[in-house]
């Protein structure tokens, strides 16, 4: 019987959890504040592996920060989950949340400007 999860998938899970926990107590770039890890997509061959996060402010400086600091979360993610091949990390912006923002916005003003028998359904 097959197992419920790609290797791939469950080496993705235990990276987002590692790289978290270094981006919190270990890296110390000014650039870098306040980031959420919310996916990590590690490719079959283990080669490369896409890290999608979140952040409140400073995209731009944040990413350099993240590319700077790439080498150093590659290598102790290989020390912390004793990997013979260590993917590549590939930092990109997940535009998920702000998309999530925008749209409960929108649904509040649309129901604000509603008719208040609308509502009560």
């Amino acid at each position: 019987m097959a197992k419920a999860f790609s290797r791939s998938s469950r080496v993705a899970e235990q990276m987002r959890r590692e790289l978290a926990d270094l981006l919190q107590f270990e890296v110390k770039d000014p650039r870098i504040g306040m980031v959420t890890i919310t996916e990590v997509e590690v490719t079959g061959d283990m080669e490369h592996a896409k890290v999608f996060y979140t952040a409140a402010e400073g995209t731009q400086a944040l990413q350099a920060g993240l590319v700077k600091s790439s080498g150093f979360l590659r290598s102790q993610v290989a020390k912390r989950m004793l990997l013979r091949k260590v993917p590549q990390l590939h930092f990109e912006y997940d535009a998920s949340a702000d998309y999530g923002m925008k749209m409960t916005k929108l649904i509040d003003e649309a129901l604000a400007d509603s008719p208040q028998d609308l509502q009560e359904d």
